[in-house]
């Protein structure tokens, strides 16, 4: 049986990893998907791959940084099917390792603006539509760089926490509201998300090799996009109607050290 059958899902960052996976498998359990990503070609290639696999989704160039696109690709939502159920925030930027001592003002800006402020920006246009029907889930995808200190550098890692926090008071605040939020926290993933990182010259790179690569070396594997993709499905069903204002780590055993 379809879990999302009749649910209308708003899923960022869904043109590669992690954002694809989801709206491919939320497609394929019965929900609508609005798949949005700045990668306005790759976004095209997977609404097509969706539509070729019988579902139903309509694509959005946008970017988390600019408030306009964020309310855009919640109307687009509305206009296209008439609701919104879901709303995974899932587009996210690295950093480059820099400790507070080091980052710069501008790339402090950049990483909040992508991780946090655009996500904030849309859970608020989102439950607009939400809380008068008293309904609607918010998965945001965070990090077990959220979590803990020694993952990224100190905007990444500032945002993640910052979007743990966001989600836990969100859920708390509008529980009695039927309004679910969750994050989940993954590990190490095999997606393109550090694919410009130059691990060879990196700004801290005596503090990145003592203090961050030895704890790297634990992380007992990368998880492939599909497995975070089918812990999404299961928050976003009414099997985890009782899982709210949490956090929910995959991966693969890598903090339990």
């Amino acid at each position: 049986m379809n879990k999302l059958n009749d649910k209308v899902a708003l899923v960022t960052g869904a043109a590669s990893g992690l954002g694809k996976a989801i709206a491919t498998l939320y497609a394929a359990n019965g929900a609508r998907v609005v798949a949005v990503d700045r990668q306005l070609d790759a976004l095209k290639a997977v609404e097509q791959e969706i539509a070729d696999g019988g579902g139903t989704v309509h694509s959005l160039q946008a970017d988390m940084a600019v408030p306009a696109d964020v309310e855009a690709m919640v109307r687009a939502a509305l206009t296209r099917f008439g609701t919104l159920d879901i709303l995974v925030n899932n587009a996210g930027i690295m950093d480059d390792f820099s400790p507070v001592d080091q980052v710069s003002d501008a790339a402090w800006r950049r990483v909040m603006a992508v991780n946090l402020d655009g996500p904030m920006q849309a859970m608020r246009a989102a439950l607009q539509v939400m809380l008068p029907k008293k309904s609607g889930v918010i998965i945001n995808i965070a990090s077990v760089g959220g979590l803990y200190g020694a993952r990224a550098g100190a905007a990444y890692t500032t945002s993640k926490h910052a979007l743990i926090g966001l989600t836990k008071n969100t859920g708390y605040l509008h529980a009695q509201q039927g309004i679910r939020c969750v994050a989940i926290a993954p590990g190490a993933m095999n997606t393109a998300i550090g694919k410009d990182i130059d691990f060879a010259h990196l700004p801290a790179a005596e503090l990145f090799n003592t203090r961050i690569a030895p704890g790297m070396a634990l992380n007992p594997r990368t998880s492939e996009p599909m497995e975070v993709a089918r812990l999404a499905l299961f928050l976003a069903s009414e099997d985890a109607s009782f899982v709210n204002a949490t956090t929910v780590v995959a991966d693969g055993g890598w903090t339990a050290y």
